[in-house]
């Protein structure tokens, strides 16, 4: 059973490590989507609110092992405290002097955040020792250890499996939340039950198709995955992205789901255009007529077309539990927006569960305009979610006592 940190006993006055998910994009250096840190409030307030001494740990970005400015923390520490409406201590390295002067200067019910792990190798070292080692520079600062950073639970990095491993563990409220949503998409979910794939790539959702053609009712299929999808049913896709290597697997799946009653809903029309700009021109063509346009086998499929968009929209809205993953086009590219736009407005309509699956689908319905709480969940971690839908391994939460 997942160890919650209720389990913790009281935590005033103790020194408690958090590792949170606090991985954001930003811009220039600032923050231009800031959901995975108000989605680490309400475990980072109760441990304030009892009296701990907190110490916020995170990565950012994919820095080589070093030190690297543009993926600095600093810009988080400073949005968490205005969200926090308190100070927040930054400490500009990771377990160096800084790192030890600011955990040493806390005083009950402050919180500090520490730079980068990844400027430290050891973080993400493939040897177990070098993570171990760098684990027990962090667990110096900690009396007990909280794990909340739903979106690295199935990497197995210093301060996600080997941290855990060495202070008393347990996971905090975002995780816990995590793994009831999903729990709840794998265990009876109710129906009729429908999930939307997207993104670009077929071969980075070939493990969650398999694992759930047994499960679902429908999976609706957009994004540039969708190319290689129609080209396994001879349709011409013009230089739109296609896994040329995935068509004989894609055919199995549309087999498979055949004999299954599963249905796989694919795109009746999609958005043809001259070139990957935001001014193209472009045109709406039927699957079937891909290459029948001006721009002839050079034109680009960019985003599903409005009759599909309607109709993903139709069987969204009439279905009970809905897992989305993936945008449906180009959705940072005006022109290339409304399939995308289309399924987030569905899924707000929802009578059940809707489950917007993190990464770049959360981006995207922040991007265009919705809200958090139009929907029934956003997970902050987007290979977690898909990993566990496929019913893989995830160290970060087996080190907490789980079980799947």
């Amino acid at each position: 059973m997942l160890r919650t940190f209720e389990s913790l006993g009281s935590l005033s006055g103790k020194r408690v490590v958090v590792r949170c998910d606090l991985n954001v994009p930003l811009s220039d250096g600032v923050i231009t989507d800031d959901g995975r840190v108000r989605a680490s409030l309400p475990t980072l307030n109760a441990l304030l609110n009892q009296g701990a001494r907190v110490v916020v740990i995170s990565h950012l970005g994919r820095p080589k092992g070093a030190p690297d400015a543009q993926y600095s923390l600093a810009p988080v520490a400073q949005r968490l405290s205005e969200l926090l409406g308190s100070p927040v201590t930054f400490a500009a390295d990771t377990v160096g002097q800084g790192a030890q002067d600011a955990v040493a200067g806390l005083e009950d019910g402050q919180i500090a955040v520490l730079e980068n792990l990844r400027f430290n190798p050891g973080e993400t070292s493939k040897d177990g020792s070098e993570r171990r080692a760098f684990a027990e520079q962090l667990a110096a600062f900690g009396d007990a250890f909280i794990s909340d950073g739903f979106g690295v639970v199935h990497r197995k990095q210093a301060s996600v499996y080997e941290l855990a491993t060495l202070l008393p563990s347990a996971a905090g409220t975002l995780i816990s939340r995590e793994l009831d949503v999903l729990e709840r998409l794998t265990e009876k979910p109710e129906r009729p039950y429908s999930v939307v794939l997207g993104g670009s790539k077929v071969s980075d959702k070939l493990g969650v198709i398999e694992h759930l053609l047994p499960r679902v009712d429908s999976l609706l299929i957009g994004g540039g995955m969708l190319f290689t999808f129609l080209a396994a049913l001879g349709h011409k896709v013009g230089s739109s992205l296609l896994e040329s290597d995935q068509i004989e697997t894609v055919r199995r799946y549309l087999s498979a789901a055949e004999e299954k009653g599963v249905e796989i809903v694919l795109p009746v029309d999609v958005v043809v255009a001259a070139s990957f700009s935001a001014d193209a021109e472009h045109v709406v063509r039927d699957v079937d007529s891909i290459e029948d346009t001006e721009f002839g086998a050079s034109g680009l499929g960019l985003d599903i077309g409005p009759r599909t968009a309607q109709a993903f929209a139709n069987r969204i809205a009439s279905s009970s539990t809905v897992f989305w993953n993936g945008p449906m086009g180009v959705f940072e590219l005006a022109p290339f927006a409304a399939g995308t736009k289309a399924v987030a407005e569905a899924l707000t309509t929802v009578d059940g569960l809707s489950v917007v699956g993190g990464g770049d689908s959360a981006a995207a319905v922040r991007a265009l305009g919705f809200n958090d709480d139009q929907f029934g969940h956003i997970s902050t971690g987007g290979g977690a979610s898909l990993e566990f839908l496929e019913g893989k391994s995830l160290p970060g939460l087996e080190v907490l006592g789980w079980q799947q």
